[in-house]
């Protein structure tokens, strides 16, 4: 029987979303990075292992319902990452440019490292926005047509990309250069920290990078623990009839 230290990240996020929370406090990234043993997680972010397996133990094991993602059929997954996730990264995006503009603008003369940050900023939104229109225009509808087939008992439907893991690794790829965007625009903001005496647009910018920031890892965490290897094993399910 595999021990909680040698479970991945990605499975306990996955069996109980609550556990996220811990990994987050703690520096643990969950979505890229979580298919490492909770050890080595451990490790890596050097930190006592028995004191972050002592908080996962006390977490309540019985997820709720409403969010236990791991339980939903793929169709109704992709439309939750649709209308959550996509929704609030095209929501969020104009705001989070209009505000690194400004940002550095006012305060870049001081604060150098601002100027860095809205071109981060500018490339993560760009990267974002064509990512997700891959995903809503070629892979979700495929994971759609993928579900109908496996209901009506019909063969996998034909595509110009072959098997779905050449657009989902595609797609892990794009999450990653996007994750070591913001990681990077942590690590220049120091956490996303405002300096002391900082102005409320200044502050304000930070904070919604860090909100962006807390999406993102649960957006990628439901498509690279969840959707993807549901994804890809019911379509070897599939080809197998």
């Amino acid at each position: 029987m595999t021990t909680l230290q040698e479970r991945t990240v990605a499975d306990v996020v996955t069996e109980n979303i609550k556990a996220a929370h811990i990994f987050k406090k703690y520096g643990i990234d969950f979505c890229c990075g979580g298919g490492v043993s909770i050890t080595r997680a451990c490790e890596k972010a050097k930190i006592d292992p028995t004191i972050l397996i002592e908080e996962l133990q006390n977490l309540n094991t019985a997820p709720d319902r409403a969010f236990d993602f791991n339980s939903w059929k793929l169709d109704f997954l992709t439309d939750h990452i649709l209308n959550v996730h996509h929704q609030y990264v095209e929501e969020s995006s104009p705001l989070l440019l209009q505000y690194a503009k400004r940002v550095n603008h006012v305060h870049g003369h001081h604060y150098t490292e601002l100027n860095e940050i809205e071109e981060l900023v500018i490339k993560l939104v760009q990267a974002m926005a064509a990512h997700q229109r891959k995903e809503e225009l070629i892979l979700f509808p495929f994971i759609k047509k993928l579900v109908k087939a496996e209901a009506e008992g019909t063969e996998v439907p034909a595509t110009h990309f072959g098997s779905v893991e050449n657009p989902i690794h595609m797609m892990e790829e794009e999450h990653e250069e996007a994750g070591d965007f913001l990681k990077r625009i942590s690590e220049l903001s120091s956490g996303f920290t405002p300096p002391q005496g900082a102005c409320n647009t200044y502050r304000a910018f930070y904070a919604k990078l860090d909100e962006f920031e807390q999406d993102l890892h649960q957006h990628i965490h439901l498509e690279n623990n969840i959707l993807f290897p549901k994804a890809l094993k019911l379509e070897k399910t599939l080809q197998k009839k």
